[in-house]
């Protein structure tokens, strides 16, 4: 049967059908629609959070201005509240008044970067399948000519570029801010929680490995709230774990002191552990001697000779940062190939 013709309106002909290829060769195409369906659906929490990367941003940008302002006035760059440095003497009060000013509102941005992979696997991660498995939406979908991989490929595309723009632009600023603000000036020290997970490639790898969380969990539950809890335990457990395991993702330096030295590390080392050292070189973390009871002998006796210091210096920050966002970055690559595997083993 011949397609019936029509008159445009510059009177040539063309066929009924004409306007469906148009759509498909010139408008979207299949793949491209669900990912303008993606949008639709998740607009909300994608622009949330694109709003609040811009936002952070500017705000982070304003804050260094003022920083640094206070900083070269008073002349305490690089100085701390108790310093072993010659040029910090007599800046206490100047260095406390810059963490009385500005010290909350450095917390303030480092928790938000820490969160924000809980919260992305949360309220993004978590919903993107299970709400349209829980409401059975994705039957008719994947009835269409897009098959199940390139749905999940849709459904993830999006968000995940989304993430690592927002979350990348916000690491930036922060860093950025850091680098005038940072470790002694202001107490956010680059090993401390909060510091760690806020400055280059770590939030961007943990908010990333949120979403895969999220969409895992989606879709092995496939019930949405139920998939948000398990999201957010999981998510805040990885975390942990790789804090503990951060001091040995590189050789830790240890630093001897004789009998009569200070044991006095630099004001930006990491120290992650310490303790005495006998005369054959062997490490004591404690020993059985108490100050009160000839400490002095006791340590003879117990053959002490000085005392240790184990830590990262601050030349190990970006090689620890950029080790733990690879391990965490693979881990979300597996995740979300789990994820795939899944969908078309489910699905066909």
């Amino acid at each position: 049967m011949t397609s019936t013709a029509h008159l445009g309106a510059s009177g040539r002909g063309r066929t009924a059908d004409a306007p469906e290829r148009s759509r498909t060769a010139g408008g979207r195409g299949p793949l491209g629609g669900l990912v303008w369906l993606v949008w639709r659906q998740h607009r909300l929490v994608l622009g949330v959070l694109l709003t609040a990367a811009v936002g952070g941003t500017v705000w982070c940008a304003m804050l260094r201005g003022r920083m640094a302002g206070f900083i070269d006035a008073h002349h305490i760059a690089g100085c701390s509240q108790i310093s072993l440095v010659a040029r910090c003497s007599g800046t206490q009060r100047a260095v406390t008044a810059f963490r009385d000013a500005y010290s909350s509102s450095m917390t303030l941005v480092e928790m938000g970067l820490v969160l924000l992979p809980v919260l992305i696997g949360l309220f993004l991660g978590a919903p993107l399948i299970a709400r349209e498995l829980e409401a059975g939406t994705h039957q008719l979908v994947l009835t269409q000519s897009v098959g199940p991989v390139r749905w999940l490929a849709a459904k993830v595309a999006l968000p995940a570029a989304i993430v690592f723009a927002a979350t990348t632009l916000l690491s930036a600023a922060f860093t950025w801010l850091w680098q005038v603000g940072g470790d002694e000036v202001s107490g956010s020290y680059w090993y401390s929680t909060g510091g760690f997970h806020s400055l280059g490639p770590v939030p961007v790898a943990y908010s990333l490995l949120g979403l895969a969380i999220g969409l895992l969990t989606g879709l092995l539950l496939r019930r949405t709230v139920v998939s948000m809890g398990v999201t957010l335990a999981a998510t805040a457990l990885v975390q942990y774990a790789f804090m503990q395991l951060r001091p040995y993702l590189m050789p830790i330096v240890t630093t001897k002191f004789g009998p009569d030295q200070p044991t006095q590390l630099p004001d930006n080392a990491w120290q992650v552990g310490q303790g005495y050292y006998t005369s054959s070189g062997a490490h004591v973390p404690d020993v059985p001697c108490r100050p009160d009871q000839d400490f002095a002998g006791c340590l003879r006796r117990e053959h002490v000779v000085g005392q240790y210091m184990d830590q990262h210096p601050v030349t190990h920050h970006w090689p620890l940062a950029w080790i733990e966002s690879g391990i965490v970055l693979a881990l979300a690559a597996a995740l979300v190939v789990i994820t795939f595997r899944v969908v078309r083993r489910r699905y066909g």
